[in-house]
């Protein structure tokens, strides 16, 4: 008869679940739709702003130039709220730092309970 370790833990833990100890990079990062609302709202607030600025022409009216002139701005700066976005994240990304997990068994918790299922040590910045 072979010694083998006993893998009846090993079963009983749920498919995808991490093994019992393993290393998570955690750091945080930007919610890009945010950052694209903000650029929306100033590009409106850019737009209505440069059509009071000008007088009104005889082709267009006021409405119409704000129209034009807030689907263009609105457009440049959501883009532009995106790509602040993704500098945030690259940037947050230089601070992540990885900890050990640690995986525990527990019955299916009540509702309402406080559940703690994962205990976090730092082991450092990461490299």
């Amino acid at each position: 008869m072979s010694q083998q370790p006993d893998d009846s833990t090993a079963s009983a833990r749920p498919t995808g679940a991490p093994s019992a100890e393993s290393s998570v990079t955690v750091r945080r990062a930007p919610r890009y739709y945010r950052f694209m609302l903000v650029g929306l709202v100033v590009g409106v607030i850019v737009a209505l702003i440069l059509t009071f600025a000008f007088p009104e022409t005889e082709q267009f009216t006021q409405l119409q130039v704000f129209g034009f002139t807030g689907i263009f701005l609105a457009a440049v700066f959501v883009a532009l709220g995106a790509l602040a976005a993704i500098l945030v994240d690259r940037a947050s990304s230089k601070r992540a730092r990885t900890v050990a997990a640690e995986y525990e068994e527990h019955d299916a918790p009540e509702p309402g309970d406080d559940v703690e299922f994962v205990q976090v040590r730092d082991e450092g910045p990461r490299a």
